[in-house]
């Protein structure tokens, strides 16, 4: 008894691979490649072979000392759970690294010491700190520097958010902050 073995045709999933398999992987080597780019200027940003950030504010007398400030992307603030958040990075001058115990960033003239604001971290050569953005944050507010030294001096310094962070700004108006 010999029955006749009938051969079914490959269902059109599997003629779809059969037929397309070597452009769909050429296809999944290729497309990681538009994304290196970006990925080398992050590398390069977070290395801090391309500066400080994305844009820099400049140098920032703080009393005697001064500090280079820059934003780490120019872009509105993040959303955090905490609130918008947006990162500066900072780096000391050469001859106040040995000076300088602690700096902090806040929006608005602090208090005191204690409601400093946000404390930078990292090495005097490339400070990070994530500063949260107020709701009801004005347009003409000032981005706020306290420099505490190892020998109990405080020193402030101001400088306009609009120069701070111009997106934060353009950030603040979409949401209708009024001057």
């Amino acid at each position: 008894m010999n029955k006749s073995m009938t051969v079914q045709p490959p269902s059109p999933l599997r003629a779809f691979w059969l037929k397309w398999r070597f452009h769909i992987n050429i296809l999944l080597l290729l497309v990681p490649l538009g994304f290196m780019p970006k990925y080398f200027a992050d590398a390069a940003l977070f290395r801090g072979d391309s500066g400080l950030g994305e844009r820099e504010v400049g140098e920032v007398q703080v009393g005697p000392w001064s500090l280079k400030l820059a934003e780490l992307r120019n872009e509105p603030p993040r959303p955090d759970p905490a609130g918008p958040m947006k990162s500066f990075n900072a780096a000391l001058c050469a001859t106040c690294i040995d000076q300088v115990k602690a700096t902090y960033l806040r929006i608005g003239k602090p208090r005191s010491l204690r409601a400093a604001g946000v404390i930078f971290f990292g090495t005097p050569y490339r400070m990070g700190a994530m500063l949260p953005i107020p709701e009801r944050t004005p347009l003409d507010a000032e981005v706020w520097i306290t420099m505490e030294g190892w020998d109990g001096a405080m020193h402030q310094a101001s400088i306009p958010l609009s120069q701070a962070s111009p997106a934060t700004i353009d950030w603040l108006k979409k949401r209708g902050v009024k001057p």
